[in-house]
């Protein structure tokens, strides 16, 4: 089938390390959804929805080399499947595996993409896929900003974060081309922009301002800016590695998917530190500012905003950035899909996921309860009004996702090369 306008949620996967590695913070876990997940893939259904951003916990199901446990994978995307709804699969949110490490380790490329292709040949009828979510928050918040994972700060860690984090998810796709030739990948990366706040200041903001694109430079394969360049020799990067970016990308099966929130824009002061600038440019500039560089279709794949005590501040939210999304469209971007993300409130996320509180943040189309938000209800209607109106301009333009319905390939509940399902496999 040739898809309209993707209106999709997600289901909250992180569970990056924090405390040296000693605590694990798995959102999956927190927000109830190895209790309750059969009843919020109904949720998705009751929403209006058919296309779910959804991953199983990379730490729990790749055990080792070659050595997986797939049983909650197994129930889970049975599920998805018995229910039709399309999943964009986020195969690592922010952790790894305790026998991995972390990001500084060189051997997690080709050890991710063992796991990717493990992952497609298990579940064939899979087509989408954010083989690593937000790779340049990622390697910011774990190797600049110290919070997670390795807890470094950097630049060297930093580059050297970016670097396998891109890699492993270039190497994860050429693995899962070969199973299902017509993947498609959805890169879910936060729009960032950087604000000077004074004169002295401009020149800090515009290194912040180039960096941000680093992540995606070097997955779609674009020679980055000179400035951009040297800081990447200067921080460890050789030009064989800088190459290898330039000619193995596959631009050409990707799909741009960029997340927006308030936190997103930030101010530069004259000594280098950032802080939160609040909603300046908002959704609509910043896309442009990717599109122009990237020139790929474009989803938007994240946004939330707490519903706070008037009750209505998210679906306030909702309405603008959906007026965003429509302005983006009008001006010619080929904007193929929303996302509010995701389906359930999390939690921890108040203090980006560096302290283990326990704190429900109410983000969600549902509380932690299962009950729906007024987001949630304006995000249903949203979807009604709007999903008829919307296919994609073209048919040269309309995202060509089979539905797990019409898979017509062989299916096997087993991976090849696994001799067990479900059980822990070596």
């Amino acid at each position: 089938m040739h898809a309209g306008f993707i209106f999709a949620t997600g289901i909250e996967n992180s569970n990056p390390t924090i405390e040296g590695g000693r605590v694990r913070m798995d959102e999956l876990d927190k927000c109830g959804h190895y209790q309750y997940w059969k009843r919020d893939f109904e949720l998705v259904r009751e929403l209006g929805l058919g296309v779910l951003r959804y991953g199983p916990p990379l730490y729990r199901t790749y055990l080792g080399p070659n050595r997986f446990d797939w049983e909650f994978a197994d129930l889970a995307f049975a599920e998805l499947r018995r229910r039709n709804i399309v999943p964009i699969v986020d195969l690592c949110h922010f952790g790894l595996p305790d026998w991995i490490g972390n990001f500084q380790n060189p051997d997690f490329p080709s050890l991710f993409a063992d796991y990717a292709a493990a992952f497609a040949r298990r579940y064939p009828w899979v087509q989408m896929y954010t083989p690593i979510n937000e790779m340049w928050i990622c390697a910011v918040f774990s190797a600049l900003y110290g919070w997670w994972n390795e807890q470094q700060r950097s630049d060297t860690a930093f580059v050297t974060a970016i670097k396998h984090l891109v890699k492993a998810n270039i190497l994860a796709m050429h693995a899962i081309i070969k199973v299902r030739p017509d993947a498609l990948f959805i890169q879910s990366e936060s729009t960032e922009y950087f604000h000077a706040e004074s004169p002295d200041a401009i020149r800090l903001a515009e290194f912040n301002n180039a960096r941000r694109f680093l992540a995606l430079d070097l997955n779609y394969g674009r020679r980055v800016d000179s400035d951009m360049y040297e800081y990447l020799l200067d921080n460890g990067m050789r030009r064989d590695e800088y190459h290898f970016f330039l000619s193995h990308n596959l631009k050409h099966h990707c799909i741009m998917g960029n997340d927006y929130y308030r936190t997103n824009e930030h101010y530069v002061s004259a000594d280098g530190m950032t802080r939160a600038a609040g909603e300046i440019f908002g959704y609509a500039v910043i896309t442009h500012q990717y599109y122009n560089r990237y020139r790929l279709p474009v989803m938007h794949t994240e946004t939330n905003l707490c519903q706070g005590p008037a009750g209505d501040e998210a679906v306030y939210w909702l309405k603008k950035e959906w007026a965003n999304v429509l302005r983006v469209r009008n001006n010619g971007v080929p904007l193929i899909g929303f996302t509010w993300y995701s389906l359930t409130d999390q939690v921890d996320w108040d203090s980006a996921l560096r302290r283990n509180n326990g704190n429900v943040n109410a983000l969600g189309l549902f509380d932690l309860d299962r009950k729906i938000r007024p987001v949630g209800v304006a995000y249903r209607e949203l979807v009604k009004d709007w999903e008829a109106v919307l296919p994609t301009k073209s048919i040269c333009l309309q995202v060509p996702i089979v539905m797990p319905h019409e898979f017509g390939g062989e299916i096997t509940s087993l991976d090849p090369e696994s001799p067990a399902s479900g059980a822990i496999q070596g």
